[in-house]
């Protein structure tokens, strides 16, 4: 115990105080629906806004693809992203609302997200 020009709570030297709320609290506050907010992005799918990229529904911009040198290899972590060997040749183009650290990377008919730092971005 500290001196008495400490303020406290006395409820709170308990163990049980600590780690439970108290009831009375939970029973008065309302309960308030949450609805989740999803951005969208014209012309883009719901999918690519929620940072679910389904490489099918991704299309290139008319303009502004590029061609990036890969330069280390990266093991994709999931199935949104595009699995990088060094040295070889990819196109990269960005979509509005996307992270600014990644890229849509296309190899053939193989498309997903690709780290930027991985890349030296060409023409």
């Amino acid at each position: 115990r500290f001196s008495g020009t400490f303020v406290g709570n006395a409820e709170s030297a308990s163990p049980a105080a600590a780690t439970s709320p108290p009831a009375v609290a939970a029973a008065t506050l309302p309960a308030v629906p949450t609805i989740p907010v999803v951005p969208t992005i014209a012309g883009v799918p719901n999918t690519v806004a929620e940072g679910v990229l389904n490489p099918n529904e991704v299309k290139p911009p008319a303009s502004g693809t590029r061609r990036a040198r890969v330069l280390y290899d990266y093991e994709a972590a999931d199935s949104t992203e595009l699995a990088l060997l060094a040295d070889e040749m990819i196109t990269v183009y960005s979509l509005p609302g996307m992270d600014p650290d990644w890229l849509i990377g296309e190899r053939g008919n193989q498309k997903g997200k690709v780290p930027v730092t991985y890349l030296e971005l060409l023409s």
